[in-house]
């Protein structure tokens, strides 16, 4: 079967996305992938919980951290998340239009999300001076909070570029593997803040 073969909706295969070997590959690589990344937040994880008290004077957690404006950015990434799902449900059902609908919903809610981690960092840094070389603290929160969102971007031009560059295509079994595996990578992504958020927001709120 040919990736680049028409299809209807009653000849789309169910699972599209390892309907070819070149989609198989591009499943397990992503798999592999994921398992280096997991390794990396595990690091960052444990660096911060090392470092979260050595704030050199500065503010403490619970007076730096504002939770309703963090609480807002992650029901933005939750809900993005969900969004990616009914992508990829309607990518198995071959209904080309309501997945890069869905996709690009799920790229405004990020978009969203990033915006306010943004305000955040800018807060912290105008108003309490809590900057990535004021203290142990502030080098660990920064790099564990800011590189999360470096995933988050390196995601939203990730789904972007998949969009872009197959409006036209419509949908294959070359491009569903790409848009299945962006999907699970902007899962990854949710996952791994849902950690941060209980970690370093809530704990940090309790001391």
């Amino acid at each position: 079967m040919h990736a680049e073969e028409k299809f209807t909706a009653a000849t789309f295969p169910e699972s599209p996305e390892k309907a070819t070997l070149e989609g198989k590959n591009k499943f397990l690589g992503f798999w592999l992938f994921l398992g280096g990344e997991t390794v990396l937040f595990a690091t960052l994880f444990a660096t911060y919980l090392a470092l979260k008290d050595h704030n050199a004077g500065g503010a403490t957690t619970q007076e730096l951290f504002e939770l309703p404006l963090v609480f807002a950015a992650t029901m933005l990434l939750l809900t993005s998340s969900l969004t990616s799902v009914y992508a990829i449900y309607h990518m198995k059902n071959f209904a080309f239009s309501k997945m890069m609908l869905w996709f690009g919903i799920t790229v405004l809610l990020g978009a969203g999300f990033l915006g306010l981690e943004i305000y955040e960092f800018n807060h912290y840094v105008h108003e309490f001076k809590h900057t990535f070389t004021s203290s142990a603290f502030g080098s660990a929160f920064y790099t564990l909070v800011g590189f999360h969102g470096a995933h988050v971007a390196v995601g939203l031009s990730w789904i972007l570029t998949l969009m872009i560059r197959n409006g036209r295509r419509g949908l294959n079994l070359y491009n569903a593997p790409k848009f299945y595996v962006a999907s699970l990578y902007w899962h990854f992504i949710d996952v791994v803040w849902v950690f941060i958020f209980t970690v370093v927001y809530l704990m940090g709120m309790v001391g």
